[in-house]
């Protein structure tokens, strides 16, 4: 299952045409970089998890140049994958709105978000806190029909 892909923005003509193409991919390295440093990006690749710790390059340069600039189902793990069906696209109070929310309050688009881990760090409150909601609402499910 495919998440998201940056060259959808692209080459749908959604990014505005004063933006590099990099651009497309910057809220989902946010995400993918969220992942990965909280336990939910798959055990196959290490290395991806190593660059994202190391904060070296961007979550949204990671991205592009190591995913193949799509969030896909192989890139996590099966909670990151249970949790991302939820919250990603499908939860009323999904992604995009808490990005906006956080990120986007004096800027034209999504797109002009700076890839920067300073965003990042202003972004992964919200994100830890969708997760543990969604967590407790997986383990009262799971008493519920036991």
């Amino acid at each position: 299952m495919k998440y998201d892909d940056a060259s959808y923005y692209v080459g749908g003509g959604i990014v505005p045409n004063d933006l590099p193409t990099e651009a497309s991919g910057t809220h989902i390295g946010m995400y993918a970089a969220w992942a990965f440093l909280s336990g939910l990006g798959s055990k196959d690749f290490p290395e991806l998890l190593s660059r994202f710790v190391s904060r070296e390059e961007t979550p949204g340069a990671i991205f592009m140049d190591d995913m193949d600039e799509k969030l896909a189902d192989a890139w996590l793990n099966d909670e990151g994958n249970s949790f991302s069906e939820s919250y990603y696209k499908v939860d009323p109070v999904h992604f995009f709105a808490d990005y906006e929310e956080i990120l986007c309050k004096d800027i034209e688009t999504i797109f002009h978000v700076a890839d920067t881990w300073d965003n990042f760090d202003r972004l992964k409150p919200r994100l830890d806190r969708r997760l543990n909601e969604w967590q407790i609402q997986q383990k009262i499910l799971k008493l519920k029909y036991r």
